[in-house]
């Protein structure tokens, strides 16, 4: 997509704004606010966010006006932006007591329902965060693990394995909102999921469009896309909900279920609204955040023969440990340290989620300046992956940051901190893993453009959608050369699976 796509909502996005709303953020001004620039009348710094990106943008004003705390205008709001492992932790520790979450109006309006749109996103979400991490938490998590492994093996025998290429990114969407829907809701028809995909992704791409709702425009077809995507939802729901009832249904087989099963303290039930909206937000993170964390994971294990190298043996390990076709289990998981770690660094160095919002629900100090009621504070991952001060050679691909204690509290912070930190955490950690070690004992992954650029919407892109080239050579050979040593009396193997799957490999091996 072309960068100014992207550039023009920035620029048109104030305009939209009431004169009203203008005039109120006027007389919030204090000489004590935080030092920076409201840049251009009505249009703000928008255009200085887009032209830099997010990482330059963020550097060039701590530098310029302070490492704390700055002020600036994006998206027609009166903004500061909170610098530093000081400045996270005091955000992160501040929920719900000084400040509340915030979404722009246009984005609310792509996803939600109209009755929702001018709620606050506390009103908008009534799922209980603590409900919400119980689902997600570890320990429910546990029994998909095999499921999630079955999916990723079908969808590389499917999608990658006949071919001599594919692009990561574009694969990898369609793969996670597929496990998405079968694990959130169990749908797993190829036709409905691809239904629900396509409208799912006219909201995505327009959402962050100009926010004009004319006819033609992307952010048009957002505004329909998410009527399409929340008239499925609400079938889905209400024939969940039937069917539940005909047979006495009390235990919750899957997220919907649970969420069709809780109760708030007044013993009331989530209506069906509330309850698509929640999977609305669980499958924008799915869809977007999940697929571009395992695509750069990908990427790096391409570029980097001798992480891949590491990975790959750390995987063949639990491989070897297990029966042929057995699939992986949560014991397995917990070994994968190393790919975790890996894992990590790609999450550092490109992190999928930029940072979030926040209002100001009354004044406040921080660093010694006065942040008004009403003014939207926003923290980024810019402020502390990449700078020295936390992560010496910030540039360099080192999993062993993550060794031991890992970093300092609150300088890696690609889910967030606090209260607010994202509940889905352990859900994308056990995606990815999963999904790399599938891989990499399959595949040896080459760039098929090693210079691709990557471009920053609202998550970091590759512009050509990652393509690589592959083939299972490089993993027979690992095979042949182990079969080998098994046959000159240098290894020994516990299972017959082992045996045969090696032995296959150096026939192979032999006969290329």
């Amino acid at each position: 997509m072309d960068t100014l796509t992207y550039l023009v909502p920035l620029v048109l996005l104030p305009v939209s704004l009431s004169f009203f709303f203008l005039i109120r953020k006027s007389k919030s001004s204090s000489s004590n606010n935080p030092p920076g620039t409201s840049g251009w009348p009505m249009v703000g710094e928008n255009i200085d966010f887009a032209l830099a990106g997010p990482q330059k943008f963020v550097y060039d004003r701590m530098k310029k006006y302070s490492p704390d705390v700055f002020q600036t205008s994006l998206l027609g709001e009166k903004m500061a932006v909170f610098c530093g492992a000081t400045g996270n932790k005091f955000l992160f520790t501040n929920e719900n007591k000084i400040l509340t979450s915030w979404w722009p109006q246009s984005m609310k309006k792509a996803l939600l329902f109209p009755d929702f749109v001018e709620d606050s996103l506390k009103e908008v979400s009534a799922l209980k965060r603590s409900f919400l991490h119980d689902i997600l938490k570890p320990e429910a998590l546990k029994q998909y693990i095999p499921l999630m492994d079955s999916m990723a093996r079908d969808h590389l025998e499917a999608d990658w394995s006949p071919h001599d290429e594919v692009k990561v990114f574009p694969m990898l969407k369609k793969y996670t909102f597929a496990l998405a829907c079968k694990l959130f809701m169990s749908v797993d028809d190829p036709e409905h999921v691809a239904r629900l995909a396509k409208h799912f992704t006219l909201v995505t791409s327009g959402m962050f469009s100009v926010p004009i709702d004319l006819p033609g425009t992307a952010y048009n077809r957002a505004i329909k896309g998410g009527k399409l995507v929340r008239d499925e939802l609400l079938k889905i729901i209400r024939d969940r909900k039937k069917e539940m009832i005909e047979n006495k249904e009390t235990a919750g087989r899957d997220l919907l279920s649970r969420m069709l099963l809780v109760t708030d303290e007044n013993g009331e039930f989530m209506s069906e609204m509330e309850i698509s909206n929640n999977i609305i937000g669980l499958l924008v993170a799915s869809y977007e955040t999940t697929s571009t964390a395992v695509t750069f994971v990908l990427k790096y294990l391409a570029e980097l023969p001798h992480v891949y190298d590491e990975v790959y043996r750390e995987q063949m390990e639990i491989v070897k440990s297990k029966g042929p076709n057995e699939l992986l289990r949560w014991e397995d998981i917990q070994k994968m340290k190393y790919s975790w770690n890996v894992a990590c660094e790609a999450l550092r160095l490109t992190p999928p989620a930029q940072g979030a919002f926040r209002e100001a629900i009354t004044d406040f100090t921080f660093a010694g300046f006065t942040i008004p009621k009403g003014w939207k504070t926003f923290w980024t991952v810019h402020t502390t992956h990449k700078n020295p001060k936390y992560f010496p050679d910030p540039e360099k691909f080192d999993p062993s940051r993550f060794e031991g204690s890992g970093p300092a509290p609150y300088t890696f912070v690609p889910f967030g901190g606090g209260p607010r930190m994202c509940p889905g955490k352990e859900y994308a950690r056990l995606e990815v893993l999963v999904f790399v070690h599938d891989v990499v004992t399959k595949f040896k992954l080459e760039k098929s453009i090693p210079d691709e650029k990557i471009v920053f919407h609202a998550s970091p892109v590759p512009m050509n959608g990652l393509p690589v080239m592959y083939d299972a050579s490089g993993v027979r050979l690992h095979a042949g050369q182990q079969a080998e040593e098994y046959l000159s009396g240098e290894e020994t193997l516990d299972d017959l699976g082992q045996l045969v799957s090696c032995i296959l490999g150096w026939v192979d091996q032999r006969a290329g």
